[in-house]
């Protein structure tokens, strides 16, 4: 055959399948309007790789002048960058130096410099920097250059003059487990209460207008909820945490997720309470939000409790004006989380050590151990003994009664 006519007739054969297949998409879209391009690039799946991620193309260096990595991802010339988080409670600033994550960096020791003021070091390279005693105003905080590090821009931040209560975000890189610190020398809490030879375990019968509830924490160790629930339980106050009291260190009770999940699954209602060894209300402001960041995702039919006794630690010395406004602080920063608030102490305590008049607009539970309470102030819980027995928990535990319905 000659070559030209045989070209020709290849061409026209092509020519011809092109038309065919032209014609039976256009039927197809005729025949079926309803169908959306999704639809289309799924009948091409089969034999091509699609891109599904909408933001995919950001990582291909093509689609950009200068490629810039996602989140946490570490450049191609070895460097990590870093951003600043900094916050001001009243009159300090917190600094945060985070990663693309958002987690704080460890294992440096950073320095920051606060315009007008100085060069601070993060000493315990735990990724973050304390400063007290700054006046109001605005200032500009950058971070020193370090090592593999892409460092920041100067970050601007207002230091309040006076406190507001509200949660703080940036809470959670101030929380320690007790793998982190030395817990016998910092949860010391002294649970002396008003006593007399009448305490008994048996307040609590059916016919009370109250129901029988529990408090528990790691002191309690392993519990069998469901036996607790069995038990004629109703509800049950867990302790989240506590500050050191000797250090004031932000601790998270090691029982706490294990309690609260467990409670919750066995049908209790739940409450949660934090021992505070706040010596002020920025402090007081730290600790309510460390209980609002420990119950993010969990529904509380109890308050958020601040417990307030006596520890032979760093809060013991507090005149009773400014632990009010301790357990005022607290409080209103749950309240304004939109969480309900409430306050425990002993009856003494109460009398001599807090203004309860003040306080007694938050639920107060009073733990004092006779047949009944002296107390003759309000009280909407009642802690009557240290030495109950439940079933599903080894050794004594906490009871109460609350008369709240």
């Amino acid at each position: 055959m000659d070559k030209k006519i045989r070209n020709a007739a290849i061409a026209s054969v092509i020519v011809a399948a092109l038309l065919i297949v032209s014609t039976v998409f256009l039927v197809n879209i005729l025949q079926n309007p309803g169908k959306d391009s999704q639809q289309v690039s799924e009948s091409v799946s089969e034999d091509v790789s699609v891109e599904t991620d909408d933001k995919g193309f950001l990582n291909d260096p093509a689609f950009l002048d200068e490629y810039q990595p996602f989140a946490g991802e570490v450049r191609e010339d070895g460097t990590v960058k870093l951003n600043l988080l900094v916050s001001s409670v009243e009159r300090d600033l917190r600094v945060m130096v985070i990663d693309e994550k958002g987690a704080a960096v460890k294992g440096e020791k950073f320095f920051v410099t606060v315009d007008g003021i100085g060069e601070y070091k993060d000493l315990d390279a735990d990724g973050f920097i304390y400063i007290g005693g700054i006046k109001p105003g605005s200032y500009y905080v950058s971070l020193k250059e370090i090592g593999d590090y892409e460092v920041p821009d100067k970050v601007k931040v207002n230091v309040k003059d006076k406190i507001e209560f509200v949660k703080l975000d940036d809470i959670s890189y101030l929380i320690k487990t007790e793998d982190e610190i030395d817990a016998e020398a910092e949860d010391t809490a002294n649970h002396q209460v008003d006593a007399d030879e009448s305490e008994h375990t048996g307040a609590w019968n059916s016919e009370q207008n109250a129901v029988l509830g529990i408090d528990v924490s790691k002191w309690n160790q392993n519990i069998d909820w469901d036996k607790v629930k069995e038990a004629g339980v109703q509800f049950v106050i867990i302790r989240c945490g506590y500050r050191g009291s000797k250090t004031g260190v932000l601790v998270e009770d090691p029982y706490f997720r294990q309690n609260i999940k467990g409670a919750k699954e066995a049908g209790l209602k739940v409450g949660v309470y934090f021992f505070t060894q706040a010596i002020n209300q920025a402090e007081a402001v730290e600790e309510a939000s460390m209980v609002l960041s420990l119950t993010e995702g969990y529904e509380l039919d109890y308050p958020i409790f601040i417990d307030t006794e006596g520890s032979g630690g760093r809060a013991d010395t507090l005149d009773a004006v400014t632990r009010t406004a301790v357990c005022e602080a607290f409080c209103e920063t749950v309240e304004q989380a939109g969480q309900e608030a409430g306050v425990y102490a002993s009856r003494n305590w109460y009398y001599n050590n807090v203004d309860d008049d003040v306080l007694s607009r938050y639920t107060i539970w009073v733990a004092e151990y006779r047949k009944e309470p002296l107390y003759t102030g309000r009280y909407d819980i009642w802690q009557y003994t240290s030495s109950g027995q439940i079933d599903g928990i080894n050794g004594r535990v906490d009871l109460n009664l609350s008369y709240i319905h």
